[in-house]
């Protein structure tokens, strides 16, 4: 098994790669669209500026396209889930486009960024949250969050002085707002259910 964790210059990808590792679930770190092929699951990682992971993405795109497509579990972890929408507030570029939405910056009243632990609210039943409960706690650290049109592919909100999308879900495609390598064992469940996911 190959789990290929994108490496555009912009994400943390030594923490996602090591936890990856430890759950033996085959990581690889790839770098050119070529590497894409006869993987049996894709992370984007991201830490950063939408507008920043978005130009190093650019040379990806297709081949990131295709594999979604063809039914490729992806995972997309912090920045690496917004840049999942149409656009962000942060940046002039487009963003990928797969999920219909924007991304906007917190507001005022609350403390930006939100950095941090907090639980989520289960919106709906879907694999990769398998065995999350909202008593659960996981660490956030964003100044923007991604508004979905369609109601439809939140997986989980978080509470922040205003409901703040935590996880989407779509066929194939997951995302999380919050980072699982950094969440303990909670984090460590995700990432196994979606590696789980990818042996389907």
């Amino acid at each position: 098994m190959t789990i290929a964790v994108v490496d555009y210059g912009v994400g943390n990808l030594f923490s996602i790669y090591n936890v990856l590792e430890r759950i033996e679930a085959g990581p690889e770190l790839i770098t050119e669209p070529e590497d894409l092929v006869g993987a049996e699951g894709v992370v984007v990682p991201g830490v950063g500026s939408f507008g920043r992971c978005m130009r190093r993405l650019s040379r990806l795109e297709g081949a990131l396209s295709e594999a979604l497509e063809e039914g490729t579990p992806m995972l997309g972890i912090c920045v690496g889930m917004q840049v999942l929408f149409e656009r962000s507030e942060e940046s002039p570029e487009e963003g990928l486009g797969w999920i219909t939405g924007e991304v906007v910056r917190l507001p005022n009243s609350v403390l930006v960024p939100q950095m941090g632990w907090n639980t989520l609210s289960i919106k709906k039943e879907v694999e990769i949250l398998e065995g999350i409960g909202e008593e659960d706690f996981f660490y956030f650290v964003h100044s923007y969050h991604c508004v979905p049109v369609d109601r439809s592919v939140l997986a989980a909100t978080t509470d922040y002085g205003l409901e703040v999308a935590a996880a989407v879900s779509r066929d194939n495609l997951f995302a999380v707002q919050f980072h699982p390598e950094k969440s303990g064992q909670k984090g460590l469940r995700i990432l196994e259910n979606f590696v789980r996911l990818t042996k389907c």
